[in-house]
């Protein structure tokens, strides 16, 4: 598939089904793009719907399944608008301004689904909250239940982020080898939870999410 080159391009885009409740127009709304009027379209459109297919039918369809609704807050980003955005930051001084974007070299493979990364591998990054979660979430601010839910039943991730807006986390799906991180970022501080590397991965978590659904078949 080209480049979208008009609206009815776009269109046929944006109806491409990624999974069975995912589709490709809702992967690129984009506030940074919106805001300043600028196109938030793939370069290598089959690449991105690759990416997406994989990232929505092995990772946003299974929470789909555990949870319900899952919103998609950001999800594509072509290297225009992820570099413009980061460029805003980098000014900012890492300032709460609303551009929180990182350099294309690390978005590729992550945001900006149509590139791959530096070692040829490619993956693909999408922020969501989970309605389900809020309640208990606004009770606790305390993300870790949910992080290691996925962790123990999402095994397709290859890192995640999470932040204290609605408890809205970045979830990524990489074909290439991962640590599998799992970061909290209150907005001034991380905290690395777990990964690959930490005793605590292979243990059992189960009694630290008690009253979740069940893994997701």
């Amino acid at each position: 598939m080209p480049k979208p080159d008009s609206v009815s391009a776009l269109t046929e885009l944006g109806r491409v089904r990624l999974s069975e409740y995912f589709f490709m127009r809702e992967m690129l709304y984009s506030e940074v793009a919106n805001f300043h009027g600028m196109s938030n379209m793939p370069e290598d459109p089959d690449l991105a719907i690759g990416v997406g297919k994989r990232l929505c039918e092995d990772i946003l369809e299974p929470l789909h399944r555990a949870f319900g609704h899952v919103t998609v807050r950001s999800a594509f980003r072509s290297a225009a608008v992820n570099g413009f955005c980061n460029a805003r930051y980098v000014e900012s001084g890492g300032a709460d301004t609303g551009y929180y974007c990182s350099d294309n070299t690390y978005g590729a493979a992550r945001h900006i689904w149509d590139r791959r990364d530096d070692a040829g591998y490619m993956g693909g990054t999408v922020s969501v909250v989970i309605p389900w979660y809020l309640p208990r979430f606004e009770r606790t601010g305390d993300p870790r239940p949910l992080a290691w839910w996925i962790k123990d039943n999402i095994p397709a991730y290859g890192e995640m982020i999470f932040f204290p807006w609605l408890c809205a986390f970045n979830i990524r799906w990489y074909e290439g080898p991962s640590d599998k991180a799992i970061i909290l970022d209150d907005g001034q501080d991380e905290e690395r939870l777990s990964d690959r590397t930490m005793a605590n991965f292979d243990q059992d978590h189960s009694a630290l999410y008690d009253g979740f659904p069940r893994r997701p078949g």
